[in-house]
């Protein structure tokens, strides 16, 4: 499983994230999406070291590079001054990668942050870099291109606010937890419905369909898997093992969602400018 969740740990810091700036605000964040990679690097770097002083160096560059990413989401705040639902999954996303580099900094120097284990640290890393980052900024991008209507605005809010549900839940117990993957998991499916319906129909080419579509296609399968793992955690119920998590669940969202939605929207733009 370690080598599995780091590879898509390494894809999600290396290009997803960059790629997702420039959708954003490719002119305010340019220069900050081209830098990326070389900012992210000691945290991809760090993955593959042993846990030790080292690793845990690395990781701190690379949460340095977050929080200042965060500090991104106060400015844009104050500049305009809107709180509508695709500006609120925007916010989401600039925001949650430094979730990710706090776990990753734990994670690789061996503390167990606020007692949890470092197999949970481990997974919360790309957790928050495709649910927390990849997840709200396709739901803000879908929410505005959408026509307006119950659907747009659910998937904006949902979204973010299911990341920061289960987030919480790690905090309180399984069935919060739980709570939080079913508000997330309907954000998601109200993202691949719209992206279905509406924006797939509206693309040019037939490369951007496919990708539009297979990432729509993805998150029917890899949400449900999520509601039945934090069903099995809540209840006692059988249900998937991490390890059987991160190879369908994991690399699903990552591949499927992430990188297809990424690809996809870079395309839509293009075409458009």
């Amino acid at each position: 499983m370690t080598i599995l969740v780091n590879l898509i740990v390494t894809l999600g810091m290396l290009y997803v994230v960059p790629a997702g700036l420039r959708l954003i605000d490719p002119a305010r964040l340019r220069t900050t999406a081209r830098l990326w990679p070389l900012l992210a690097a000691p945290g991809a770097l760090s993955l593959w070291l042993p846990r030790g002083a080292g690793a845990g160096t690395l990781a701190a560059l690379y949460a340095i590079a977050t929080v200042a990413l965060a500090l991104h989401a106060p400015v844009r705040l104050r500049r305009t001054r809107s709180l509508a639902p695709p500006e609120i999954a925007v916010l989401t996303a600039l925001v949650t990668p430094g979730v990710a580099g706090a776990a990753l900094v734990a994670e690789r120097t061996g503390h167990r942050l606020f007692g949890f284990d470092l197999e949970i640290l481990a997974l919360t890393v790309p957790h928050f870099h495709f649910a927390g980052f990849t997840a709200a900024l396709v739901a803000g991008l879908v929410c505005r291109a959408a026509a307006p209507g119950p659907w747009a605005r659910w998937a904006a809010y949902s979204v973010p606010g299911g990341t920061l549900l289960v987030l919480a839940g790690y905090f309180v117990d399984d069935w919060a937890e739980l709570a939080g993957a079913v508000v997330l998991t309907s954000g998601m499916w109200a993202v691949a419905l719209l992206t279905w319906r509406e924006i797939r129909p509206a693309a040019r080419d037939r490369v951007t369909r496919a990708l539009l579509a297979g990432s729509a296609a993805v998150l029917g399968i890899t949400m449900l898997l999520a509601l039945w793992w934090a069903l099995g955690e809540a209840s006692g119920l059988v249900h998937p093992t991490l390890t059987w998590m991160a190879a369908t669940h994991g690399l699903g969202n990552a591949l499927g969602f992430a990188l297809c939605s990424v690809l996809a929207w870079r395309r839509l733009k293009e075409n458009t400018s």
